[in-house]
Formats: structure tokens, sequence, C-alpha cells
């Protein structure tokens, strides 16, 4: 089908994220679409791996053409426009009513409560509700998204479901399934032993039980992956890693990144005695990690709240990697069936991702089963593909109905969570008693 519309995308910059996503509406539009970068990517990003060293021939950059840019905002048919606070780049367009179609995480990613205070309803006023009824739609770029927007009384019955779509590969599943698993040297069994942990603190020797041996006679492999900073929570992979040798199960743990508390994460793991269990691998490129994901059975994702998105939740699951997760990660919600494809825990509840870890570490088949699910998730929907077939589908209805006061998310539309699914707002209370209770109703199976 011929598209006869074009379509400019505004964002901070180009990364390995995005670029699947562009690719696909550069193909899908026929050429028709433009991404204009406004600022240059910071040095730490560079340095992890973002920064393309090829700048595809449909990116602009502001700084270098801002007339030329200025132009194509204002005259495009329909702007895509989001990862940037500045709002000088579309004031003009919202002025003249043109349609925009914007992408956002969170607004309250350290809490709601944020809302109450005059100056940020001021600022959340001119951003987004003054236009409440003109021709501008929200992309919820995580679960929580549209609740926070409800808030403040912007976007309504405009707001659909969105995310990240980093590569998405195509494997033979049963090989790529086949090969997980560790192939270090297995763990001697006083090494191996099981643990119990004393009234004052301590750990003891307990009894031994039997490990977690995989179906290929691997060790089961656990990776965790990200920045070593304090909304991600590291010291929560390094406490698994305690609560699986104590348990006396053979596994092995890579931990990938870099960042502040690595130097403490290091001396907690030397403290617990994981050794041979546990492996910092530093700093490693995007490509690096998706091999080591492909290798891996178990991905723990323990970020807080402030994880507006974690497209290493794409990543991992396209890898055919058991999910482990919080349940106030953005990607969460939409992304993971708890239980089917990944288990979700409560933040805050450490046990809880302690203990669902150990099951799928004891069964390899409900973790196979569970990986194999992940990766159907994303190659079915959540991927660039998908979304950018849908995305352009949204903006034709939206430019049929240009100059309406118009909603958009119709009876007849598909109510799953996939990519331009009309968003449920999901409220963080009902969201936490949600996973409570699905961690009862697994404990009295």
């Amino acid at each position: 089908m011929k598209r006869s519309f074009n379509v400019v995308f505004v964002s901070n910059y180009i990364n390995h994220h995005q670029i699947p996503f562009c690719n696909a509406m550069f193909r899908l539009l026929e050429g028709r679409f433009l991404f204009i970068q406004t600022e240059v990517m910071e040095e730490e990003r560079v340095r992890m791996g973002w920064h393309e060293k090829q700048r595809p021939a449909y990116v602009k950059c502001f700084y270098e053409e801002e007339e030329f840019c200025r132009k194509e905002i204002c005259d495009c048919d329909i702007l895509l426009f989001g990862g940037t606070d500045e709002e000088c780049y579309v004031r003009e367009r919202l002025e003249a009513g043109r349609p925009i179609v914007r992408y956002s995480e969170r607004l309250y990613k350290t809490g709601q409560w944020k809302a109450v205070s005059p100056r940020g309803l001021r600022k959340k006023y001119q951003d987004h509700t003054r236009y409440r009824r003109g021709p501008v739609y929200l992309l919820c770029s995580g679960a929580y998204v549209a609740g926070d927007f409800r808030i403040v009384g912007a976007y309504p019955d405009k707001m659909y479901c969105w995310g990240y779509f980093p590569e998405t590969r195509r494997y033979d599943l049963d090989k790529l399934m086949e090969e997980k698993g560790h192939k270090g040297a297995e763990p001697s069994k006083d090494k191996c032993v099981a643990w119990e942990r004393t009234g004052d603190g301590r750990t003891v020797p307990g009894q031994q039980e039997s490990g977690g041996e995989i179906g290929n006679g691997r060790t089961p492999a656990l990776l965790w992956a990200a920045r070593m900073i304090h909304w991600k929570h590291p010291e929560l992979a390094v406490e698994t890693a305690r609560h699986l040798k104590e348990k006396g199960l053979s596994f092995h743990m890579n931990i990938i990144g870099d960042g502040e508390l690595r130097p403490r994460m290091e001396e907690l793991a030397e403290r617990y005695g994981l050794g041979e269990l546990v492996s910092f691998c530093g700093f490693q490129s995007p490509e690096a990690v998706r091999q080591y994901m492909e290798k891996s059975d178990i991905f723990l994702f323990t970020s807080d709240r402030q994880e507006g998105w974690g497209a290493v939740a794409n990543e991992a699951m396209n890898s055919g990697c058991a999910l482990v997760a919080g349940h106030m990660i953005g990607a969460v919600p939409f992304l993971v069936k708890n239980g089917e494809n990944g288990f979700v825990y409560e933040e805050g509840k450490p046990e809880q991702l302690f203990a669902l870890t150990e099951t799928l570490v004891r069964d390899k088949d409900l973790c196979r089963r569970m990986g194999r699910s992940a990766y159907e998730t994303i190659v079915g929907a959540w991927n660039a593909e998908y979304a950018a077939e849908s995305l352009i589908k949204l903006m034709e209805r939206i430019l049929e109905r240009s100059g309406e006061d118009v909603n958009l998310c119709r009876a007849e539309d598909d109510l799953r969570l996939l990519p331009c699914a009309p968003a449920p707002v999901l409220w963080e209370q009902s969201a936490r008693r949600q996973t409570r209770r699905e961690w009862k109703e697994r404990n009295r199976k």
C-alpha cells in the first residue's frame, strides 16, 4: 500500500535502539521520512557503544542545518516528537494546530506525589494539557505513562502503547536454546554445598542439595547487565547469587557493566564467597551483551521505578532468556505475562526475586518454555517492523480526521497490549496489588 504523506521524527539523537524503527519507517514510507537530531550524544553513551559510526542518510542535525530543519518540522504532514524536553522545536507547529504524535516516558519516575507541585503543574499545562483538544497524540513508552498524564489531564482518549524497539533477531530457536548455559568447569562439590543462615546473620555449611544442571549438561547461566548505579540495583544480582549458593545449586552468573557501585559489588561478592560462581565482566559493547544473552538462560532485571522502559528487556527476551523483572519497570507490564514468558516480582520484595530465580534454576523445562515464549513475544509484535506498521496506520487515521476533535481509540481496536493499541491507565497501587496477588496465588499451588 502506497503512503502519500511524509513524517519527520525529532529527538535528541539517533542510537542503536532507534535505528531499527527508523529504518522500518523509511522503508514503509518509501523514503518520505526524516530524523532530526537535536543534540550531540553524551560522552558516556558514546563510550557505551551507542554512537553510530556512519550516520543514516535520513538523519539531519538541527545544530548543523537549523533553517532546513525548522522548515521540515513546520511543513511535514505529521511530526513524531520526543526524547527532548525542549519545546522550542515544536512550539510553532503546536500553535498552528498541525498534527503531532509525541512519545514520552513517565512524568513522575521518582514518585507521583510530585504532581502536587504548582510549578510542575504549570509546566505540564504549558507543554501538554492546554493542547488536550488539539491534534496532539501520545505514545506511552512504558506502562505507567498513561497514569501520569491522566493526573495532569492531558491527551484524553489519545494515548497509545509504545516502547523502544532495538534490533530484533530471528534465530533457529531450537539451536539457540540448545546452546544456552555456562560451559565453564563445573564447580566442585566443596564449592557448591548448601548453606544455612544462623540467627546472628552468619552463613554456615548445611545439607548438600542437587544442582541445577540443564539438558545439555551445562550449568544454568544467569545474566545481569546495566550501569552500576543505585536505581539499577546491582546488589540484587549479587544477593540472588548468594541465595542460590546457600541453596546448594549449581549456576554461573555474569554481571556486565561499570559504574560507581562496581567496587562495592565486587567486595560484596567476595564477602559472600561467590568466587567462581560470579564473574564481573565490566563494560561490554551492545553486540557483546547480545552474545552473552544468547548464552544465558535467565536474565535478571532489577531496576526500580526510575526505569522508564528498559530496552534490555526486549533484547533479553529476543535472545530467549527467561526474564525475572521488577513490576515497576516501564516495559514489564507491556512485555511480560507473569508466569508465561517471564516472572514478575514486587519491587521492594527481594525475597520474591530470589525465590523466582531459584525456581527457574531448578526447573530447566519451565525456564526453557519461558525463554521460548519470551522470544515469540518480541518477534510476534514488540519489534520495530510491527511498531512502524502500526504507527503508520494510526497516523493515517489522524490525517483522515485532521482538524477534528476526535477520539481515535475505537471500540473495535485490539485491546491487547500491543504497539499503538489504546494505552490503559495502570495505577501504581493497582499494579502492586496485582503482582502481590499473583505471588500469593503461585505460593498456594
